[in-house]
């Protein structure tokens, strides 16, 4: 197995405040209800007409866009200050024009790597979610899909033989799919899972099992299934069974490391692009004229795009590093578990269920795990799968021959190399009164600090014209206004320390102009007064591209709180309800002889948990 050490991923959830999903709602289309303009729910209207005029004209030039996609760039272009748009008074027909001529620019500008930035940004939050909350909805939809099944157990009130025999019958097919070894359809599997269930509970306890409660019943399935799945882990181990179980640790052994090779050389392509990208540009703030001759190729916009790909593709190796570390420390488990039972059952007639249950379950348990390593990982590969074209694209934006020329005059420093240069050129706290500096020496966790702008370094960006260079922790972190800064040199520390202020707004004024760098540098608190358009507000959506049809790839963070509202969205996120159907009787509604009417009123419904 492969378990080396990675770096946390910039972009991991749980690691910073937000989720990318979040900050994507953040940097959406967003309304203001402020008194100076129309209210919140007309503003919609509008803006709801806009993005479905835009959909619609971009579909007669040939481009199917979403509508998050478009409600993200009527965001860019409104917030771009030259365009000249006034959010302080409502839209005139005039404006509302433009804005989709501007619009409709952008989204059909195919070869604009800004474009395909926020494309890259869009897809990755509609289809991408943390381990711990992709392992939640998994076991739900799972669980949702079993609801029938379930049900028709529980709420079974059999009585003659066949009544039972049939019931019998629904709780094998019920341990079958719950644990997803085997089908339901295969004679043999089936014959082996009902050779287990009746070793720990046959026919004849099902009239006990039809004297519990909803819930106990439910609990008894779940038990019974777990037990039965690691009776037949232990029969497969023994070579007596195990019918239609794939060897999943196997499986996962060799699936987890070549899948990291790919993404671990994808990812060096990715870096050693954007190391060329960086020193062209850094040669050319200084060389007007080689400045207008990167123009056309807008090589800038392409260093944003290949370094927010290496965010993407950090995140994916880092989720699967954990997997292939926890899929080494199962495994080891795995055997220790199945060594303990070989020996308690060791030339015995008969066990204790009290000692061989228990370990039946945590086989079970440990199996399940295993299935839901295989799901992340085949998820978190179709993923990066469908990345590679954000990837490929450029070779278009730019040439291998336009780029050669170039990297003939500078020498590339990779991330670093550059760190490396300055790594004993320290601010010297003295030369600052009123501004406090961090060391890792002296400061506690210092490595898990969050770092402004990605660990980009602010005055660089602002000063070099939006060229991104990595900071150096080493050189000490600047603490101001409660957020932290690193820079890629000592003289940029100081000329920063100099006016924070100015370059943070220069920052600022610049993701303004390119809308991808409010995700790719984590600026969504600078933009956090503005509204989230509800319409995309990703947390309900569901996207088919690279998932199952498990709907895996949702987004969200329990850190943000999602109000109740009223309207409804385009999603297949599936549901079911199954409350008791209310059966309420009014007697006396008539009236008789007498002038005071005495109602009556009888509520038969049974409770939700007699369902």
């Amino acid at each position: 197995m492969v378990t080396r050490r990675l770096q946390r991923a910039p972009d991991c959830p749980n690691s910073r405040g937000r989720t990318p999903r979040e900050k994507l709602m953040d940097t959406a289309l967003a309304v203001d209800s402020g008194p100076a303009r129309m209210p919140p729910t007309q503003a919609e209207s509008v803006i709801r007409s806009i993005i479905r005029e835009i959909g619609q004209e971009c579909a007669v030039h040939g481009e199917m866009v979403s509508e998050t996609l478009i409600a993200f760039m009527v965001k860019a272009v409104v917030l771009d200050p030259s365009n000249g748009f006034n959010m302080d008074r409502t839209l005139m027909k005039s404006d509302v024009q433009n804005l989709v001529k501007l619009c409709m620019a952008r989204l059909l500008d195919t070869k604009n790597p800004s474009l395909d930035t926020i494309k890259m940004q869009v897809y990755f939050d509609m289809n991408y979610t943390n381990r711990v909350e992709f392992l939640e909805e998994h076991h739900r939809v799972l669980d949702l899909r079993l609801g029938s099944v379930t049900r028709e157990i529980t709420d079974n009130r059999a009585c003659t033989k066949e009544e039972l025999e049939s019931l019998y019958r629904k709780i094998i097919s019920y341990v079958l799919l719950r644990s997803g070894l085997g089908s339901p359809t295969d004679i043999k599997t089936v014959r082996e899972v009902t050779a287990a269930l009746q070793s720990v509970f046959p026919q004849a306890e099902l009239g006990t099992f039809l004297t519990l409660s909803k819930k106990d019943k439910e609990r008894q399935l779940k038990e019974l299934t777990m037990i039965v799945t690691g009776i037949r882990l232990f029969n497969r181990d023994c070579g007596k069974g195990g019918e239609g179980i794939d060897d999943l640790p196997g499986v996962l052994h060799e699936a987890i490391p070549a899948t990291l090779q790919h993404i671990d050389d994808e990812l060096e392509k990715t870096q050693r692009q954007a190391y060329c990208y960086t020193a062209v540009l850094e040669k050319a703030v200084d060389n007007p004229l080689m400045k207008a001759e990167l123009q056309p190729y807008m090589l800038k916009e392409a260093l944003y795009n290949i370094r927010q790909c290496e965010v993407f593709l950090q995140i994916i190796l880092s989720d699967i590093i954990t997997g292939a570390q926890e899929v080494e420390m199962m495994t080891k488990q795995l055997g220790a578990h199945l060594e303990q039972l070989k020996m308690t059952v060791k030339s015995k007639t008969a066990v204790p269920t009290s000692q061989v249950f228990p370990i039946f379950i945590a086989l079970s348990t440990l199996w399940t795990s295993f299935q839901d390593e295989t799901v992340i990982v085949g998820v978190l590969s179709n993923l990066f799968t469908h990345l590679q074209p954000f990837l490929d694209a450029h070779e278009i934006f730019f040439p291998e021959r336009v780029i050669q020329h170039y990297l003939n005059v500078v020498t590339v420093k990779t991330d670093m190399c550059r760190m490396k240069e300055h790594m004993e050129d320290r601010v010297n706290v003295a030369d600052f009164r009123k501004l406090e500096w961090l060391f890792p020496e002296t400061t506690a966790n210092f490595d898990k600090l969050l770092i402004q702008y990605r660990g980009f370094c602010a005055y660089t960006f602002a000063a070099a014209d939006g060229v991104l260079l990595p900071g150096n922790p080493a050189i000490g972190i600047l603490k101001y206004k409660e957020k932290y800064y690193t820079f890629s040199s000592k003289d940029a520390a100081y000329s920063f320390a100099e006016n924070p202020e100015h370059y943070i707004d220069i920052v600022r004024e610049n993701a303004k102009k390119h809308t991808e760098l409010i995700q790719l540098l984590e600026l969504h608190q600078q933009f956090e007064t503005l509204i989230p358009y509800s319409q995309a507000n990703l947390r309900q959506k569901v996207t088919h591209s690279v998932q199952t049809d498990l709907s895996h790839l949702r987004r969200e963070n329990c850190s943000q709180v999602y109000p109740s509202k009223n309207t409804s969205t385009q999603s297949t996120k599936e549901d079911s309800t199954g409350v008791p159907r209310p059966q309420i009787y009014l007697a006396g509604l008539r009236g008789g002889k007498s002038k005071i009417t005495d109602g009556v009123k009888v509520n038969l419904t049974r409770e939700v948990d007699e369902k």
